[in-house]
């Protein structure tokens, strides 16, 4: 019998290949417009309540990722993520300082997709002229009865889906006497959002743009690219590199 680690193992990869697959054309989709969007002097902002801020925090500032990426960050981490009005108080706060622009993207993550404030951030981001992207599973998002006062949740509030394909309560493995244990939302997000990242790049090289690529602060020159490259961006991203 595999042991709980092996189990985990197996079935969050398998996982994982489903989940690329199931979103292909949706990554590829979305990485046109965020290609668009970066290519236009936009940036890209993420979005997550709670331990999804982790999936968010993923690609920003990251060495190997796209520059122009910048987080809407949540100081009471998550904790009142179901007080209605919360959401949105962060989203125009954020506007405010960092600026959310017409014809750019937010990418929206909630793991249930119940949550009131992920859905608000979406629904202003939407008000303002933005595409959201929301990362959620798309079986919870479904089922799970949304604590927002409009009645809907994340993936129907989206203006695309990405499906992580968790499962109720996240974990996947029986770890003793019907206790759950092994999220699999972290693992398959922050895969979902690097291969968006990598679509994108792509597109823009494709098309003639410019890659604006964080480099390693580990190798030689990084730390001079990334000062250069995030002057252009300094009054628009919530962490900068150097």
């Amino acid at each position: 019998m595999p042991s709980p680690a092996d189990s985990y193992f197996d079935t969050a990869t398998a996982m994982l290949q489903r989940a690329r697959e199931i979103n292909a054309t949706t990554i590829k989709t979305c990485a046109g417009i965020i290609g668009q969007s970066i290519a236009d002097g936009g940036v890209l902002h993420t979005f997550g309540s709670g331990h999804s801020e982790i999936i968010g925090r993923e690609i920003i500032g990251r060495a190997g990722g796209l520059m122009p990426v910048s987080g809407i960050f949540d100081p009471g981490m998550g904790f009142s993520e179901n007080v209605v009005g919360y959401g949105t108080r962060l989203a125009r706060r954020y506007h405010n300082t960092n600026g959310l622009h017409v014809g750019e993207v937010v990418i929206v993550i909630s793991n249930s997709g119940k949550n009131a404030s992920p859905i608000e951030v979406a629904l202003v981001a939407q008000e303002l002229g933005l595409t959201v992207i929301g990362l959620t599973s798309v079986a919870m998002s479904s089922t799970a009865k949304t604590v927002h006062p409009g009645g809907q949740n994340l993936h129907a509030v989206s203006d695309h889906v990405l499906d992580n394909l968790g499962v109720s309560g996240d974990a996947i493995v029986e770890i003793d006497q019907g206790q759950m244990a092994g999220p699999t939302s972290t693992l398959i997000g922050t895969t979902l959002l690097n291969l968006l990242a990598l679509e994108t790049m792509t597109w823009l090289r494709d098309h003639g743009h410019e890659l604006p690529v964080v480099r390693s602060q580990n190798l030689p020159g990084g730390m001079k690219a990334n000062i250069e490259l995030s002057k252009r961006y300094r009054t628009r991203l919530s962490k900068l590199i150097g």
